[in-house]
């Protein structure tokens, strides 16, 4: 049996990775955390035209009807060019849930525009994770009334699918009446998020929607920040070591000395086991649905904890150069910071896990 990738994902991902990696350099990607931008329209816009927006979306709807695996191979790419674009969202959350959920209206209206990235969506469900107190999205009938935090992809978006207190699903476009939105920024500047505040807000509910649903949702999102951890986690190692290559103290490249060797060593013996497990976890959402949802747990909580470790020992290669803004390393430690806290920290997704294997009550 053949376990690695086929050629067909292989040349998607160099594509996509070559495009990125001119697309979205870091000077560029420094201007648009600057500008506070939404997103960088201009790399969405060669993100939409490679098809990726819409790589989920069937083909009747305009996309390419791939997988979560493509999918999660698109992730770990934006996040190798710390991309500041609306993926997650956007391209991954929404379309599943107007395909598992939305009627054949909502689905052709909706998914062609999508796939062709003319519109980007925001994902309102973290309050079926863990919502503070006051926080949470009620319905009566086709109104919503409450308040979502750490909304995904939320700034700059035209549509939002909501999830309310009982797992039902919900469209509301970002200009319908008694919406407020507040755009948040985080210790990520590559990717903000928003607060929404509905009053009485009109909204159109998703026929299918329901809590297995959302999860399914959850479980494809957790799956592709944890492919997004992989991919900056990866890029970190490279910068270390390609720094430690050229840094010279007492007159030897840092590269030399045992200790710094030990560094990127330790480095790429975490990260690189990561690869197989976050192809698995995005595979099952697939082919072995019974084990999607424990999958992404595992994939989210431990490529939380090696990409910290990643962050930090890359900064500590680079020294006192690793905590500049000339070397720009900030942007993928923020990044893992950002990908660690979305959608469940590590504990909050080990305990899930736990339940899901009937370890804790």
């Amino acid at each position: 049996m053949e376990f690695a990738l086929s050629e067909e994902q292989r040349m998607l991902q160099d594509t996509v990775g070559r495009f990125l990696a001119d697309a979205s350099e870091l000077d560029i990607v420094r201007k648009s955390a600057e500008a506070h931008e939404a997103f960088s329209k201009t790399i969405w816009t060669g993100f939409a035209e490679l098809g990726v927006a819409g790589i989920l979306i069937p083909e009747e709807h305009g996309g390419l009807g791939l997988g979560m695996l493509e999918a999660a191979l698109m992730s770990e790419m934006t996040g190798r060019h710390v991309a500041p674009i609306p993926f997650v969202g956007t391209a991954v959350m929404a379309p599943l849930a107007l395909t598992l959920a939305g009627s054949d209206e909502q689905k052709a209206a909706w998914l062609p525009r999508l796939a062709s990235g003319d519109i980007v969506a925001g994902v309102a469900v973290t309050e079926t994770i863990s919502a503070r107190d006051g926080a949470g999205v009620s319905s009566q009938g086709d109104a919503l009334s409450g308040s979502a935090l750490f909304v995904i992809d939320g700034p700059g978006a035209d549509l939002f699918i909501v999830a309310d207190k009982e797992g039902a699903l919900f469209l509301v476009e970002a200009s319908a009446t008694g919406l407020e939105r507040i755009d948040l920024t985080t210790i990520d500047l590559t990717r903000p998020v928003s607060e929404l505040r509905f009053e009485n807000v009109s909204a159109e509910r998703l026929p299918n929607g329901s809590p297995a649903v959302v999860q399914q949702m959850i479980d494809a999102g957790r799956t592709m920040i944890a492919a997004d951890t992989l991919g900056a986690g990866q890029m970190m190692i490279e910068k270390a070591v390609d720094y430690a290559k050229e840094r010279k103290q007492f007159g030897r490249v840092i590269g030399s000395f045992q200790a710094v060797k030990h560094l990127c060593a330790e480095m790429a013996a975490e990260l690189e086991p990561c690869r197989s497990l976050v192809w698995y976890a995005a595979y099952a959402q697939d082919a072995i649905p019974e084990e999607g949802a424990l999958m992404s747990c595992h994939a989210k909580a431990h490529l939380s904890e090696v990409g910290r470790f990643v962050a930090r020992t890359s900064t500590e290669v680079h020294g006192g150069m690793g905590f500049t803004d000339l070397v720009g390393l900030h942007y993928w430690f923020k990044r893992i910071g950002l990908d660690r806290q979305l959608l469940g920290g590590p504990e909050r997704v080990r305990e899930e896990a736990a339940r899901l294997q009937g370890w804790a009550a």
